[in-house]
């Protein structure tokens, strides 16, 4: 494949990530599923619910929220108010804190996120079959992982010196994957 066709098609097919996705959010935040929050404030319940021990406001941040640091306080400081979350002294540091889910935070994540489940479930298997989507979710995992990698590399490789050696692996790993999972689309593609 010359450069600019690999140019050409590496566009394109990011335009289409981009706007399905783009379409596909949209049409999750307008639709009647989010309660009494607001769709930033399920994306802080969702992220918690996956923390046992909480987060920082800045690994919040880090979640994909895309929302500033003094955005995300302000956001924790309304769901606390709610009685949503709670704030508690980070064991691992003195000078930070930790948001943790309270129990009515655990359970207005639960109603509302069984109900975006569904509604994320009906979006995508409108046009992919199981077979599609466990690809789509293995080529956008590989290229969550490469962009990660990236980062990390031009904030001077101190993520992947942390790391260590499993870094290597894990980009093999998902290099692989990438391939076949190419490999797959291509052979359904000539049937």
């Amino acid at each position: 494949m010359t450069v600019a066709r690999s140019v050409k098609l590496a566009n394109e097919a990011w335009e289409a990530l981009h706007r399905a996705q783009a379409t596909i959010a949209m049409e999750l935040t307008e639709a009647d599923i989010w309660g009494d929050l607001l769709p930033r404030e399920y994306g802080v319940l969702h992220a918690l619910s996956n923390a046992p021990r909480g987060l920082r406001i800045s690994e919040l941040r880090d979640d994909a929220l895309l929302i500033t640091q003094p955005g995300m306080s302000r956001l924790v400081i309304r769901l606390e108010a709610r009685g949503l979350v709670v704030r508690e002294d980070d064991p691992d540091d003195a000078r930070a804190c930790r948001i943790r889910l309270t129990p009515a935070g655990v359970e207005a994540q639960r109603q509302v996120g069984t109900a975006v489940a569904r509604h994320v479930a009906e979006a995508m298997t409108r046009a992919l079959g199981p077979a599609d989507l466990a690809v789509l979710r293995d080529l956008t995992t590989g290229l969550l992982a490469s962009a990660q990698r990236e980062g990390a590399a031009r904030a001077g490789g101190r993520a992947g010196e942390r790391a260590g050696s499993g870094t290597e692996d894990a980009g093999n790993s998902n290099t692989t994957n990438t391939t076949q999972t190419t490999q797959k689309i291509k052979k359904r593609s000539t049937r």
